[in-house]
């Protein structure tokens, strides 16, 4: 299993619209190998810069591939990268409004149109 992934493993990321799939080159599944050494599933979150410098990359250079043809549906998966899409804040997350700033003062706006 080991020699399979390192000859034509896939790398899966979850995204909102399903996953998709990247194809590394040696040099790369090499790497995503000591990544996801311990874990086989790892959130966008606890990879270092250089980890998703080396995701992003791939995505840029295209190397998505359709899992299900070409034989591909056969190779063995390095990992999975969960990218989910940002959560909404909670409410203790949301900003109150400075109390310096008194919503009484008028704007400049505000007293021209009210001389009119």
């Amino acid at each position: 299993m080991l020699m399979e992934k390192l000859s034509y493993g896939v790398l899966r990321v979850l995204t909102p619209l399903g996953p998709r799939y990247l194809r590394p080159s040696f040099a790369q599944r090499l790497y995503l190998m000591w990544v996801f050494r311990n874990f086989t599933t790892l959130p966008a979150k606890v990879l270092t810069a250089r980890q998703l410098r080396l995701i992003d990359t791939m995505c840029a250079q295209n190397r998505f591939i359709a899992f299900n043809q070409n034989g591909w549906q056969d190779a063995p998966i390095l990992g999975t990268l969960e990218q989910r899409p940002p959560a909404q804040p909670t409410p203790t997350e949301i900003r109150r409004p400075d109390a310096s700033l008194n919503p009484a003062t008028p704007f400049a706006a505000d007293s021209a149109t009210s001389n009119e």
